[in-house]
């Protein structure tokens, strides 16, 4: 399955909802904006966007909730031990309440991915944070961060924005 990505302002975002009908969209409101997200098998409407491999979904996507995606460039010789390490965690974030939806994304033709989560609410996504488990599933990730990026690793929230009437 593919994602697909791109930014705007949620009025230019929500007329690409009224010109493609049979995609299901979900608008984010970011501190830096709007956001437009969908999946589908193939085909990328954006002309200006991400394309992405979804490489591991658990749980379904909702209209409302709170979301935060990590991006996270990887270099090339890290990437297969850093897909086979997120294809197969196993965090219990699915047990966390107000938890609704994770997608691990890889973009097209880069080393880059998001770990995309969505949850309930803020407060949520803030207990999930402070949880034992939260705490066990980063315990692997406590390597040493290179001085250097040629790409900083960066996180965007927001809410899933709700049309006005």
């Amino acid at each position: 399955m593919k994602a697909f990505m791109s930014r705007g302002t949620m009025d230019f975002l929500e007329k690409l909802e009224q010109k493609h009908t049979n995609i299901d969209f979900y608008f984010i409101s970011s501190s830096d904006g709007g956001i437009a997200y969908y999946e589908n098998s193939s085909k990328n409407i954006f002309s200006a966007g991400q394309t992405f491999d979804v490489l591991k979904a658990v749980g379904e996507l909702s209209k409302s909730g709170y979301v935060v995606m990590n991006h996270l460039p990887v270099s090339e010789d890290s990437s297969p031990s850093f897909e086979y390490r997120m294809k197969n965690s196993n965090s219990g974030i699915e047990k966390m309440e107000g938890f609704q939806a994770w997608r691990f994304l890889r973009q097209e033709k880069k080393s880059n991915y998001v770990v995309l989560t969505q949850w309930s609410s803020f407060a949520d996504f803030e207990n999930w944070k402070n949880s034992d488990l939260f705490k066990k599933a980063h315990d692997t990730q406590k390597a040493k961060q290179p001085s250097y990026f040629m790409d900083r690793p960066f996180v965007v929230t927001g809410h899933m924005h709700e049309k006005e009437d």
